[in-house]
């Protein structure tokens, strides 16, 4: 996947209970499509914070306009940890079984992010929440601001 161009992504999910409402958000920055930051975000009624941080990165790469090199922030080490560490790979070669032989939770969510995140040539960056990132936390507002605004929150 040489000469992509290249996207800066920032992820975040939220929760109001755990489950409860949830939000999702991410900022593009540098997708070539005319606008230099683009901001998506979303909700649902009942999930976890998990689901919502998969659900923002899902979303995020769905909509790139073609296949990019993405260096994708997250405060998730859930997300970042499963890539870096590799826990997807072992996750799979197990049957989608934990290294605790039970099921790997979210497991459609991963499903989906794989397929998408191999169309790309993804760099995982965690970053720590709550730091002074400015588009960390603006996806944080996002996040917040998307459990509200669906009328879940």
């Amino acid at each position: 996947m040489m000469n992509l161009p290249e996207v800066t992504v920032y992820t975040d999910g939220a929760c109001s209970g755990n489950p409860g409402p949830g939000g999702w958000a991410a900022v593009i920055i540098g997708d070539g499509n005319g606008e230099e930051v683009v901001e998506i975000s979303g909700g649902e009624k009942l999930t976890t914070n998990q689901r919502m941080e998969l659900r923002a990165a899902i979303e995020a790469l769905r909509a790139l306009s073609g296949p990019r090199r993405v260096r994708l922030h997250s405060d998730s080490a859930y997300l970042v940890n499963a890539f870096r560490r590799r826990w997807i790979s072992r996750w799979q070669v197990n049957g989608w079984r934990t290294a605790a032989n039970k099921p790997v939770e979210n497991q459609d969510l991963w499903r989906a992010l794989l397929a998408l995140a191999s169309k790309h040539d993804v760099e995982w960056l965690k970053v720590k929440g709550h730091s002074n990132d400015f588009y960390n936390e603006r996806c944080d507002e996002l996040a917040r601001r998307a459990i509200h605004l669906s009328g879940r929150g």
